[in-house]
């Protein structure tokens, strides 16, 4: 299954970018990033069998097992695609939540976008090596 992070703003070169290369790399699953511009610009479009995921603070704050089980269950039943949304400054609106399959949230607190972006990519690495029972989870 590919792990497809589309985000508004670019990273540039940056300490947060350094940080989403290095967990990327690190997954042993399929990954992109996709990068839009802050305001317009359209996610590539929607294959079949695709999750879509948007980090939202009002979404639903999973524990990282709990996470890993949602990521290995879409795999098993054939999702060819998990894509998870980073919006622009004032978020996603009441259309775009409703179409989504999870939102997601790190918690009530606002984080910066770069910053949310590096995180997102250490808790996919964190998810597929649970899934793998490899012990970085343990060790973090």
């Amino acid at each position: 299954m590919l792990l497809h992070i589309v985000a508004r703003g670019r990273i540039g070169r940056s300490p947060e970018a350094e940080l989403v290369d290095r967990y990327l790399q690190r997954i042993a699953w399929p990954t992109r990033l996709t990068e839009l511009p802050d305001t317009g610009g359209r996610p590539p479009p929607l294959a079949g069998a695709t999750k879509q995921v948007l980090l939202d603070e009002t979404g639903h704050i999973l524990g990282s097992k709990a996470f890993a089980e949602r990521l290995g269950r879409w795999r098993d039943e054939g999702v060819r695609e998990a894509r998870f949304l980073i919006g622009a400054a004032d978020g996603f609106g009441d259309a775009e939540r409703a179409e989504a399959d999870l939102l997601l949230s790190f918690g009530r607190l606002t984080w910066p976008h770069l910053l949310a972006r590096a995180m997102l990519a250490e808790q996919l690495y964190r998810a597929t090596s649970i899934l793998a029972n490899h012990p970085y989870h343990r060790e973090g």
